[in-house]
């Protein structure tokens, strides 16, 4: 039986072979700004400051944030280095994923 947190990853990894990803506090910031992230994804071993930005430029953007898993666990979500912000693109697969939660 698959669980919901296994679930969030897969969706995760789909996302990111669609190319509707984006890893990395800058770029993830960069994108969030521009409109074009639907959800945001911060590690649960994030640092408190990493929180607190995602969580008042999200609120303000009015985009769903979601604190999940660890940085190494999501970096392994998508293939990458230890990551502890991703951001999601596509709205369906964000929704989804915010259920899921």
């Amino acid at each position: 039986m698959i669980n919901n947190e296994q679930k969030i990853y897969s969706y995760i990894g789909l996302a990111m072979r669609a190319g509707k990803v984006v890893s990395g506090d800058d770029t993830t910031l960069k994108e969030l700004k521009k409109g074009k992230i639907s959800l945001v994804i911060v590690a649960d071993d994030a640092s408190e400051n990493t929180k607190k930005l995602f969580k008042d430029k999200s609120s303000y953007r009015k985009i769903n944030q979601i604190y999940f898993s660890t940085k190494v666990e999501l970096g392994l979500a998508i293939g990458k280095s230890p990551r502890a912000v991703i951001g999601i693109r596509d709205k369906a697969l964000a929704s989804k994923i915010t259920e899921l939660m």
